[in-house]
């Protein structure tokens, strides 16, 4: 993954996203990446659920509510499905006694890590 640096940046600023020059102004809704990535991330525990999942291979349902904290199980619930359906997230179940599930994230999932550290690195600069 490159980083954008101040060109791109300015780029970006004085003609609009990157990624959607040359776009009809009237597809720019649905093509615009960036803002499919922030539709995903809209939910209030998307990407707090994605963060949790970075840290780990795999993890069940309830230590990952542990982790998050003030989550409802029905919230969770709908949000690891959400996840799954975009397919950031990976759900395998397995019928064994007593049966679990186990939470991961997608090979696509995986790729936010480069996101997380660079939050990181602007947080541990500006916070």
């Amino acid at each position: 993954m490159r980083s954008a640096n101040v060109n791109d940046l300015l780029q970006i600023r004085l003609m609009g996203c990157f990624c959607c020059r040359g776009v009809a102004k009237t597809d720019l809704n649905s093509e615009c990446p960036v803002k499919k990535l922030l539709n995903i991330f809209s939910g209030k525990w998307h990407i707090r659920i994605i963060f949790e999942l970075t840290k780990v291979d795999t993890i069940r349902f309830g230590a990952l509510k542990k982790r998050i904290g003030d989550i409802t199980n029905t919230m969770l619930a709908n949000t690891l499905k959400e996840l799954e359906q975009e397919g950031i997230v990976l759900r395998a179940q397995f019928n064994e006694i007593p049966p679990h599930v186990e939470y991961s994230l997608s090979d696509s999932g995986k790729e936010l890590y480069p996101i997380f550290y660079e939050m990181a690195l602007w947080g541990s600069k500006y916070l």
